[in-house]
């Protein structure tokens, strides 16, 4: 009998050793098909970006692999156990311990296949060239993915312009956590051809997630190291000042930038422009609170009425304020008046700037960089803090933005002091008139600013 079994448990074992070396020809033919894509086929795909959709199916096919791997080993373990502890017969045992060990290979060549393409996925991140009428690279232009210090910490920013030595904007993106790199690449892409257009992720944002530790973000972090690059930008493209861009909460960003440093910059653009961030957000709760009342949303209403009128405090400040942010702007998508009213996230986490890992800390730092340092916020008011500022304002509203009330920043407008001001409204917007009214907002910026600023 235990010859018998012997034999038979010798049989199952070649035959698993059959199974390997298949299944690693497998893995290795995917590599190797994979190599000549990357060598051969991929930098003809750049251009159009092309490679978005098969690397994220590639994504896609690899994370489900390893977890149908991980979920069928588990079972097999579950199943043996009962097994064993049933019949306690080694010959009724031993296929499953074969079949555990077989999987177990398998879920680990696949684990590192999929590291090694995560791994890809970052190395191999870029912003796409810009493209003349002829197909090729624009000749001039400037389009680049980068990693600088700023303030002793390394932090991505992409570089995009159709020449080189058209005058410097940078755009400071909302949150704070908020990365942009993709969304201003697609939206403002007009914008490229009369600027050099540069998009910081901030720290605690995107692919700069990590730059900084959470603890120590703070208001006076973020104007630091984003005067650093603004002096970074000015020696760069030897220019003595470059524009300032910012939307939501970068809109206060640049308000502190200018205050402080405005030898550094032509002019400042606000849009969604944030004033005052525990006034905002009292209105923002009230402003729901009456939605949800009108259109008998009682889930809605008892919700909020059960967490309470912010300012938040504590590890929950994201998930309080998403309570009726979301529902805010779920109430906005919907208004007919505004052009382009939804938001495409899923997009442009996709976007080829983010590799694999750059697409999971994208979510994170919308979440835990706003969670801490939004609370640091609540006692700013530009009204009384930055009422005189030493360089042109323009200050471009949507209509229907009920995240940033406007109404705070016409008052905001009216206490500025400031060699010019503009206050300009965007009849088809909402919260960010750089998304529905893009083509306006280019042009204005284009016509309006360049030619204030005498460039």
């Amino acid at each position: 009998m235990k010859a018998i079994l012997g034999k038979k448990t010798s049989l199952q074992e070649e035959k698993v050793l059959r199974v390997i070396p298949r299944r690693y020809f497998l893995i290795l033919a995917m590599v190797a098909i994979f190599s000549l894509y990357v060598v051969t086929i991929r930098p003809y795909l750049l251009h159009n970006m092309a490679t978005v959709p098969i690397e994220l199916a590639i994504a896609f096919i690899l994370i489900l692999s390893v977890i149908i791997c991980i979920l069928i080993l588990i079972v097999t373990l579950f199943i043996t156990l009962i097994i064993a502890i049933r019949t306690r017969t080694r010959a009724r045992v031993t296929p499953w311990l074969l079949k555990i060990r077989r999987r177990l290979v398998l879920t680990i060549v696949l684990s590192l296949v999929l590291a090694v393409f995560i791994l890809y996925s970052q190395w191999m991140a870029y912003t796409p060239p810009i493209l003349g009428d002829n197909g090729k690279t624009l000749v001039g232009s400037v389009s680049t993915l980068e990693k600088i210090d700023l303030g002793g910490s390394q932090q991505w920013i992409t570089i995009r312009g159709n020449n080189r030595n058209n005058p410097v904007i940078l755009f400071l993106a909302g949150g704070p956590g908020g990365s942009q790199l993709a969304a201003t690449r697609t939206q403002l892409k007009k914008l490229e051809d009369s600027f050099v257009v540069v998009n910081w992720d901030q720290p605690g944002a995107g692919k700069s997630y990590h730059a900084v530790p959470l603890n120590m973000l703070t208001p006076e972090r973020y104007i630091s190291d984003a005067h650093k690059l603004t002096q970074y930008l000015c020696k760069r493209f030897k220019k003595e000042k470059i524009f300032l861009l910012g939307e939501s909460w970068g809109s206060t960003l640049g308000i502190w930038l200018v205050q402080h440093y405005p030898k550094l910059y032509y002019a400042f653009i606000g849009t969604g422009q944030m004033v005052a961030f525990s006034e905002a957000e009292k209105l923002d709760y009230k402003q729901a609170l009456k939605i949800a009342d009108e259109h008998g949303d009682k889930q809605k209403l008892e919700k909020l009425k059960n967490q309470g009128p912010p300012p938040y405090y504590g590890n929950d400040v994201i998930w309080k304020e998403v309570t009726y942010l979301n529902y805010l702007n779920d109430y906005m998508s919907k208004k007919t008046n505004i052009e382009w009213p939804k938001y495409n996230a899923y997009g442009d986490i996709g976007g080829p700037e983010y590799g694999l890992y750059d697409k999971v800390n994208y979510l994170l730092g919308m979440v835990n960089a706003f969670n801490h340092v939004y609370q640091h916020l609540y006692n700013i008011d530009l009204r009384k803090q930055a009422v005189k500022i030493d360089v042109p304002v323009y200050l471009m509203e949507g209509r229907y933005d009920i995240i940033a009330p406007p109404v705070l920043a016409k008052e905001y407008y009216n206490a500025l002091i400031s060699p010019h001001k503009e206050f300009i409204w965007f009849e088809h917007s909402g919260h960010e008139p750089w998304i529905n009214e893009r083509d306006k907002f280019v042009d204005i910026m284009v016509k309006l600013v360049l030619r204030e600023t005498k460039l």
